[in-house]
């Protein structure tokens, strides 16, 4: 199965994840806020992201935008409570590949992760 990063500075909502991602066999690493997402994602090779927005150091945003200027091609799925249109607009305008509504339910996050994994 793959192997998925899941940045969110909230443990609960990681463990939440990362329990129903475990669950499909997926092998899966933690990150507490954007920095230290990004400094995983240049010493692993996940194969796809579950990225919270709000958070402190440097937000969702950032990362979605670190991501687009170094050129890293990773399916990112966006965890948010906030469901603003343009929140979602920017993520996706950011290369995000799906945005989802924080907490997300067990089997969409699964749904949603086994469709990024396939987008290739």
């Amino acid at each position: 199965m793959a192997l998925i990063l899941i940045t969110d500075d909230a443990a609960f909502s990681r463990r939440m994840v990362r329990k129903a991602l475990q669950e499909d066999g997926h092998m899966v690493l933690e990150a507490g806020d954007g920095l230290e997402c990004l400094e995983m994602l240049s010493t692993h090779s996940p194969e796809c992201l579950v990225l919270d927005l709000l958070m402190p150091e440097m937000d969702g945003f950032g990362v979605l935008q670190a991501l687009r200027e170094r050129g890293v091609k990773i399916p990112v799925v966006v965890l948010s409570a906030d469901i603003q249109e343009s929140a979602h607009q920017q993520c996706m305008d950011l290369g995000a590949y799906a945005m989802l509504k924080k907490p997300p339910k067990a089997p969409e996050i699964r749904a949603t992760i086994q469709k990024a994994l396939s987008s290739d």
